[in-house]
């Protein structure tokens, strides 16, 4: 076989062999090629104009970074669509079969996709009025986390311990969500304290008070206080509270009190108690019989 058969080979697979028709246009390796080329040339469009967008646009307005990151999400995907349809007209696809195309795709969310459906629609939601941003701490089913991205289907929250929570977003609109972040950073933090029966409770009370005003980290307005909050089977229990600027330091604020109360007690002779009970044996006699007889049989 010359070198000229071969040719007519390749052009003929590439150009004119028809893989399969779509409303009698039949598309060929070639048209595939191109599809993609023009798909792969709008992906790379988007980097660049997202790029210059924030990089002489964004960062000069100083814009929130959530704003700035949803902003930028809807640039690339109103690219990779114009990319798409490109891609399609070009191998000569009409109007029509595309519509078609996403008909099907609709019977298909119908059918099988409402999951994949809802959470885009959610993913949409999550851009648009922002009740969760890129930068927030939340607390998902007892889990901390910062977001780092929000994509159409799902989020990715990022632990402290570097672990890569994947979410779907439906479920951040659908379930309850704790956002530390969202409007005012400033929390308070509770932390439950007992001491033993028979303490100086006004004593425990300024020692408390005062490991949170020697604190850096916690907020000296509005001012740190206790609560006397019940008489346990154990323990005359208080709960501290005291405001702290960022949720992020949360845990590692409550160690550092928990620290220093620890230390103030130690130091005043105030004894945080173990669980006590008190057994009463009304029936010591006849406990004693029994044993004696169950030894004899």
């Amino acid at each position: 076989m010359d070198t000229k058969t071969v040719w007519d080979n390749i052009n003929y697979y590439f150009k004119d062999f028809i893989l399969f028709k779509v409303q009698d246009v039949g598309i060929t390796i070639s048209h595939l090629f191109v599809a993609t080329v023009a798909i792969m040339l709008s992906l790379v469009a988007s980097k660049i104009v997202r790029a210059t967008l924030r990089n002489q646009v964004l960062n000069k307005l100083h814009i929130d970074k959530g704003l700035e990151y949803a902003l930028l999400r809807f640039v690339h995907y109103i690219i990779l669509i114009i990319g798409v349809y490109i891609g399609l007209k070009t191998i000569n696809i009409p109007l029509g079969a595309i519509i078609g195309l996403f008909a099907v795709i609709g019977v298909g969310i119908g059918f099988g996709l409402q999951n994949l459906a809802s959470n885009f629609i959610s993913g949409i939601i999550l851009l648009l009025e922002r009740p969760v941003k890129v930068g927030d701490r939340l607390e998902v089913n007892d889990v901390w986390g910062d977001v780092k991205r929000i994509n159409l289907r799902t989020t990715l929250i990022m632990t402290p311990d570097n672990i890569a929570i994947i979410v779907p977003n439906s479920k951040l609109l659908e379930n309850e969500v704790t956002n530390y972040s969202y409007g005012d950073p400033k929390i308070r933090l509770r932390i439950p304290v007992g001491i033993a029966y028979g303490s100086d409770c006004e004593k425990a009370s300024e020692i408390m008070i005062q490991a949170a005003l020697e604190n850096s980290r916690v907020l000296k307005n509005p001012r740190p206080k206790t609560w006397f909050r019940e008489f346990g089977d154990s323990s005359l229990n208080f709960m501290l509270l005291c405001w702290i600027p960022d949720a992020v330091e949360k845990f590692d604020i409550i160690s550092e009190l928990n620290h220093a109360i620890d230390k103030g007690f130690r130091e005043n002779d105030i004894e945080i108690p173990f669980p006590q009970r008190d057994l009463h044996l009304r029936s010591a006699e006849t406990a004693v019989r029994f044993l004696r007889e169950t030894e004899k049989g």
